[in-house]
């Protein structure tokens, strides 16, 4: 079966986010985290910050014993607004992969956060911790989809080349509009027939919500959906592989054989679901 290939350093798979950095970023979120999406924070900075935070976690998961990152994963985060090219700040910026060393040690800065953490007493107290920034959010122009989806594309052809038997890459596209430079399925269609030895890249889709209502994750079909634009990136959207649907379960979110890797009406908890769930290759060696 497919999307079985192991993930060792010999053989890393790529993450690659599109992230919409478009004008429309600068709004609030809608959902429950902000009724009506009064008072909420902008769109672009909840994304930055979820993706800074699972770019966190990437680095963790493959840090070992010797305290060494080991280059498991490479890693692409393309933005798409006013210009289509990588969203990396800092000296990350003049590339548009980077093995997850390098981007272990390449943040732009670190910030000061607080967190909740046990008080070893059943309670929780806050502490200050330190938060790398590799994203900063942007929202200005247009929605190019069409051309990151290509850029994708040419991204992942030169990772598979090079590394032919590797676990698909995987593309996550976080978006809050619909494309403006045309209909954005025939660059999908070409990014998902890239392929290694081990199955297609998969391609997943989120979108972003201003406004409330009934989310969706992970569904099998476009019944729910409530019009073209969200129907046109379900049907652009991979069927998630079998350990990721596993894993969704798992947190208790429904996902059937036939789910694909779609959300809509996204909030921020489903954001962060969406990224875990999304990067959960398969075992690394």
């Amino acid at each position: 079966m497919p999307y079985t290939a192991q993930i060792s350093r010999s053989s890393p798979t790529c993450f690659v986010f599109l992230v919409d950095q478009s004008a429309s970023m600068d709004d609030r979120m809608g959902g429950e985290d902000a009724p009506g999406g009064q008072g909420g924070q902008r769109k672009a900075d909840v994304v930055a910050d979820a993706l800074n935070r699972l770019l966190l976690e990437l680095t963790i998961r493959c840090t070992k014993e010797e305290a060494v990152v080991r280059d498991y994963f490479h890693i692409a985060v393309i933005g798409y607004g006013a210009r289509v090219g990588t969203a990396f700040a800092g000296s990350l910026a003049e590339r548009d992969v980077a093995p997850i060393s390098v981007v272990a040690e390449q943040s732009v800065r670190i910030e000061p956060r607080t967190k909740k953490v046990p008080d070893g007493a059943g309670g929780l107290v806050e502490t200050t911790v330190r938060f790398p920034i590799w994203v900063d959010p942007v929202a200005d122009g247009a929605t190019p989809m069409t051309q990151a989806l290509t850029y994708a594309r040419h991204v992942v052809e030169r990772f598979v080349q090079q590394h032919p038997d590797c676990f698909p890459p995987v593309v996550l596209n976080l978006t809050d509009g619909m494309p403006t430079d045309g209909d954005a399925g025939p660059a999908a269609a070409g990014l998902r027939a890239v392929a290694s030895s081990d199955g297609n890249v998969l391609l997943f889709n989120l979108h972003i919500s201003d406004a409330g209502g009934q989310k969706v994750l992970f569904p099998d079909h476009d019944g729910s959906l409530p019009d073209e634009y969200a129907r046109s990136l379900f049907a652009m959207s991979s069927v998630l592989p079998s350990h990721m649907r596993g894993y969704a379960m798992s947190q208790d979110i429904k996902a059937g054989e036939a789910a694909r890797g779609f959300g809509y009406n996204a909030d921020i908890i489903t954001i962060v679901q969406f990224l875990e769930i999304g990067t959960r290759a398969s075992d690394l060696r």
